[in-house]
Order: C-alpha cells, then sequence, then structure tokens
C-alpha cells in the first residue's frame, strides 16, 4: 500500500479556478517523488491541496490508509504529513530556538526532546540556536525551514522549490541534506525546477503540464530521455511539454 495515494485530485484557489485537473500520483514509504514541470502546471498548488492549505474540489487524497482530502492543516500535520512553503517558511524576528518551538507546539511535551535530537542532526542549528531567522544564508534558512516540518516526525515531507533562490554549492549542500532524511526514512514528495539535479536524488517522478501529470516513472529513466532533458535545460518549455506529452496521464 502506498504511504499517499492521490486519485483524480482537481481544486485550486477558488470553487471556479481549477488549477490541477484531475491527477493521480503515489508516494511509497521511504522513497523520494518529485514533480517537475513548467511555472503555473499547478505543482505548488497540489502540494497545498495535499497538505490541506486549499480544500480539493474533487478527488481523492489516502495517507497512510485514512482519507484526508478537505482536512485542515493542523490535522493532517498530526497524522504525519509535513510541508515547507517555498516562502514565508521561518518566522524572521525569532531566534532558530524560537522558529523550532513553534515547530513543535502540536506536541509541546515532546518538543524538547524533538529539538536536541534536531541539534544533533543540524549542528548548524545548535550553534545559531540563538540566532534571529533572517541573519541565515539562503541555505541555512531551508534547513532551518525543514527542521521545523520535521519537529513533528513526519512520516512524509512534502518540499515546495526547496533550492529556489540558492546559489549552486548550497543547492547542493541542501540536496545532500534531503537524502541524508530520507536515508533516515522519512519520504519525500518535492516540487523542483531544478529538474536533473531533482530526478537525480529520486526514485520515482511525475511531469505536470497544465494542471495534469502527463508522464510518470522511474526518475532515472526520465532523467536519461533525451526530450526530458532537451525540455528541461531552459527556456520556456510550455509549448513544447503540450507537445512532447500528449494528455493521457501517466504509464
Amino acid at each position: 500500500m502506498s504511504l499517499l495515494s492521490i486519485e483524480n485530485l482537481r481544486g485550486g484557489y477558488t470553487a471556479t479556478d481549477e488549477i490541477v485537473k484531475g491527477v493521480d500520483l503515489r508516494v511509497s514509504s521511504g522513497e523520494i517523488v518529485s514533480l517537475i514541470g513548467p511555472n503555473g502546471a499547478g505543482k505548488s498548488t497540489l502540494l497545498k491541496l495535499v497538505a490541506g492549505l486549499l480544500r480539493p474540489s474533487g478527488g481523492r487524497v489516502r495517507f497512510d490508509g485514512r482519507e484526508i482530502a478537505g482536512r485542515d492543516a493542523p490535522t493532517i500535520s498530526r497524522l504525519g504529513l509535513s510541508f515547507v512553503p517555498q516562502e514565508r517558511n521561518v518566522f524572521a524576528a525569532m531566534s532558530v530556538a524560537e522558529n523550532l518551538e513553534m515547530g513543535g507546539f502540536i506536541d509541546k511535551a515532546a518538543s524538547r526532546r524533538r529539538i536536541g535530537e534536531l541539534y544533533a542532526q543540524f549542528p548548524m542549528l545548535a550553534q545559531k540556536r540563538r540566532a534571529a531567522a533572517r541573519t541565515l544564508s539562503g541555505g541555512q534558512r531551508q534547513i532551518l525551514a525543514m527542521a521545523i516540518a520535521l519537529m513533528v516526525s513526519p512520516r512524509l515531507l512534502l518540499l515546495d522549490e526547496p533550492t529556489a533562490g540558492l546559489s549552486p554549492r548550497a543547492a547542493e549542500e541542501l540536496f545532500a541534506t534531503i537524502g541524508a532524511l530520507n536515508r533516515a526514512g522519512v519520504a519525500i514528495l518535492m516540487v523542483e525546477q531544478n529538474a536533473l539535479e531533482a530526478l537525480s536524488v529520486s526514485a520515482r517522478a511525475y511531469v505536470l503540464v497544465q494542471g495534469r501529470a502527463e508522464r510518470g516513472g522511474r526518475a532515472d529513466a526520465l532523467a536519461a530521455d533525451p526530450t526530458v532533458r532537451d525540455l528541461f535545460l531552459g527556456g520556456d518549455v510550455r509549448p513544447m511539454l503540450t507537445s512532447a506529452f500528449p494528455t493521457g496521464g501517466p504509464p
């Protein structure tokens, strides 16, 4: 059984604005799955629908065997699914320690123990525990954002553009961190514009185009596909994707 199973998911920011137009997707325990595609394809919207930040207009979302479509974000988080947004994902004026405390508000009794575990896992956070989050580098802020999400010991982490705005070196280091989290047992569903790098650390991937999953499969097979490589090496890929991947869904 899949840890996360999505069937015909539809929705957007209003009842009449359907950005995600019937996506089928699955994530198994312990794997990394990437969502790639052009800007405006609905990738981030899909994560928000799964995380409970937006209410689906249709379809099913099952997490660990439970139907979660339409439930609110705190309830979904308590079930073991955490979301790290691309922007405004830390409290800039608060210290690193205070940010982690905010992440543990659901289970305050376990918060102190969990913070200690995360300090051991991410020594940089321990070193900067008293520093305001706004003083961290871009890569450090992203690690803090993920650590906040990890405060509830999730089984699945949703990452929205984790390397956006980072230098190549910082992005490489962050991908290494994502890989380490996965090896520790956390499944990851990741939206990432750096498609080829995302595919290199993923087990499987889906290509989203205009709100639909137009292709899916093993990440290494997609990375080796000449069409996929050409499409994601730059330029405006939307017209090319539409013609390259006719509607019909992933195999």
